[in-house]
């Protein structure tokens, strides 16, 4: 049975003579089958299963949708009860930051300043601190997270890494849709014409990781993307990035290797981000040296 507790003191106590490993699942609530993903990993991974379940205040930048933000915990217990999951962590603001925002935050270093880190300052400081206080609070073995939050999961590794975390950081591959559009809360938000106009993000990606150069892995995805800008309603982008997986920095047309193609956009008043990993293999080269 599924216990919900709702302070550090109460989440202790469920904590209290667990063992075979724990592992634990973050979440701002408003689950779906993304979310459920990762909870069926860390199910299958570890003997006690930890859901957090708080819309952190700390990562939302002015005129960004914290207060509305779909709030649905029942619903959500409901659905960690079907998985089987042990405890279900829904702390107040209060709770995690208790007297008031915190003096000391993580400083997310040069990666936070880029990509979603240019397009939201703040958000990676306050994302960063956020996991760190629930890692410290649900001291886990195992932390699963989205693969569709690209460099969210490679800067929680690099956290990990850098302050000798005693936990193994675990990515789950992205959840689509069958139109292919990747499973996110803020879908709910978009109308049947702005979903349409939406789904030209995982077409570009698409597109993208089929090519075989940096510079044609671009144009492609930049094709669909200016086609979409035309539709009605348009979508506006607000990156389109190629970038290596370690560091997030854009990589040269000439690179062969991993990437990463990333990108966000509007459409309409939400705000929708999703990537893909690829392989670049460098141009084709046909027949025989004489």
């Amino acid at each position: 049975m599924t216990r919900v507790v709702h302070t550090r003191a109460d989440l202790e106590a469920a904590r209290a003579g667990r063992f075979g490993g724990t592992a634990v699942v973050m979440t701002m609530g408003a689950l779906h089958d993304g979310h459920l993903a990762l909870i069926h990993a860390a199910r299958q991974a570890a003997k006690t299963v930890v859901v957090t379940i708080f819309v952190n205040p700390l990562q939302f930048g002015p005129g960004e949708d914290f207060e509305r933000y779909p709030r649905t915990l029942d619903e959500d217990v409901e659905q960690c009860e079907a998985l089987d999951v042990d405890v279900v962590f829904a702390p107040s603001v209060d709770e995690v930051y208790p007297g008031g925002p915190p003096a000391v935050t993580v400083d997310p270093g040069p990666m936070g300043e880029l990509l979603e880190g240019a397009s939201r300052p703040g958000h990676f400081g306050g994302m960063l601190t956020v996991v760190l206080k629930l890692l410290n609070l649900t001291a886990p073995d195992l932390a699963f997270f989205g693969q569709k939050d690209a460099q969210q999961l490679a800067m929680i590794r690099r956290m990990a890494l850098d302050f000798n975390l005693p936990v193994e950081i675990v990515g789950v591959r992205t959840v689509r849709e069958p139109d292919g559009l990747a499973l996110s809360s803020r879908n709910r938000y978009l109308s049947d014409p702005q979903r349409q106009t939406a789904l030209a993000l995982s077409r570009a990606l698409a597109e993208g990781a089929i090519q075989p150069t940096a510079a044609a892995v671009r144009t492609a995805a930049r094709a669909v993307l200016d086609e979409a800008a035309r539709a009605e309603p348009p979508l506006v982008l607000d990156y389109l990035a190629l970038v290596d997986p370690g560091n997030f920095h854009e990589v040269p047309d000439d690179y062969t290797g991993n990437a990463i193609l990333a990108l966000a956009a509007k459409v309409g008043t939400t705000r929708l981000i999703d990537n893909t990993p690829l392989t670049i293999t460098g141009p084709t080269i046909t027949g025989e040296a004489k």
